[in-house]
């Protein structure tokens, strides 16, 4: 990562999905701290979820106050990459 502060990021996941879990897997590859909103067993971070990001599918994840809406874990890879906030030595796999 970069010598910049750590990234404020709050990912909009469902407990149990393919999809959740690849954007899991990458924020824990590179050792970021998130907050992960369960959509499905609390109906208000869906609705938050649908407001800030303009559109109900998920996952969504907010970076830094950027929402990222229905992504894939690689895409997230490739913004935090692309914004300095991860190594893209690290992020080729």
């Amino acid at each position: 990562m970069s010598e910049t502060a750590a990234p404020t990021i709050v990912a909009y996941l469902k407990p149990v999905c393919g999809w959740s879990n690849s954007v899991r897997a990458v924020l824990q590859k590179h050792g970021l701290v998130y907050e992960d909103r369960d959509i499905i067993n609390d109906r208000s971070n869906y609705s938050e979820m649908v407001r800030k990001s303009g559109q109900p599918l998920s996952p969504c994840v907010e970076i830094n106050g950027v929402m990222l809406a229905d992504v894939a874990g690689n895409e997230v890879e490739e913004y935090l990459v692309e914004q300095g906030l991860a190594k893209a030595e690290v992020a080729a796999v």
